[in-house]
């Protein structure tokens, strides 16, 4: 069994989905990332599922994440719970849940807050401000939880070239190439900042 350098846990942001591989499927910015850190392909291992929510992360991955635990750790989930049935306690319960497992002494857990994906949706504008509030929240509970558990947390939320068109796919979801490229750097500057991890060129 190939060791495992690095786990990443989500729904389509993580699995790439806006970033179309040349074989078929999906590229996206974990294999970038991985690039960037000098990561052989079979020491990386993506858990990202299309439409996953916080609950499917904590019934179908983390267990997974858990076997063969690598020393860094990456989880992007969330939105798929904003934009459908969201519940803000069970929202909060996964939270906990999944950063209480996934960090500890011998790893490196990273995440993100959720960027204003609702400016992209074309939804009524009443609709658009309910989605800016769940979001406005889940980053707050997002970013409680991470300093509670010693996670890193990249704040894109004012970080403007997120507000770029360019950054995401047609469908307003998912980064564009460019947008995978670009948060994929973002990752890998802010685990060299802090864990001093050795990045390639850029």
């Amino acid at each position: 069994m190939a060791t495992i350098r690095l786990t990443t846990l989500g729904d389509s942001f993580v699995e790439g989905r806006g970033d179309a591989a040349p074989g078929g499927g999906w590229h996206g910015w974990v294999p970038r990332l991985a690039d960037m850190l000098w990561l052989p392909a079979d020491s990386v291992r993506n858990l990202g599922a299309y439409q996953a929510t916080t609950q499917d992360v904590v019934d179908h991955q983390l267990t997974r994440a858990l076997a063969n635990k690598a020393p860094v750790i990456g989880v992007v989930v969330g939105v798929n719970d904003l934009v459908g049935d969201y519940d803000p306690d069970r929202f909060r319960r996964n939270l906990t849940a999944i950063f209480d497992q996934t960090t500890g002494m011998d790893t490196v857990v990273f995440t993100t807050t959720y960027a204003d994906i609702p400016a992209n949706l074309p939804v009524p504008e009443t609709f658009r401000a309910l989605l800016r509030d769940r979001f406005a929240r889940a980053n707050d509970a997002l970013r409680e939880t991470t300093a509670r558990t010693g996670a890193l947390c990249l704040d894109v939320t004012t970080v403007p070239e997120w507000a770029d068109p360019a950054m995401w796919s047609p469908d307003g979801l998912h980064p564009s190439p460019r947008g995978h490229e670009y948060f994929a750097r973002s990752v890998a500057e802010l685990l060299a900042h802090t864990t001093g991890m050795a990045l390639t060129a850029a």
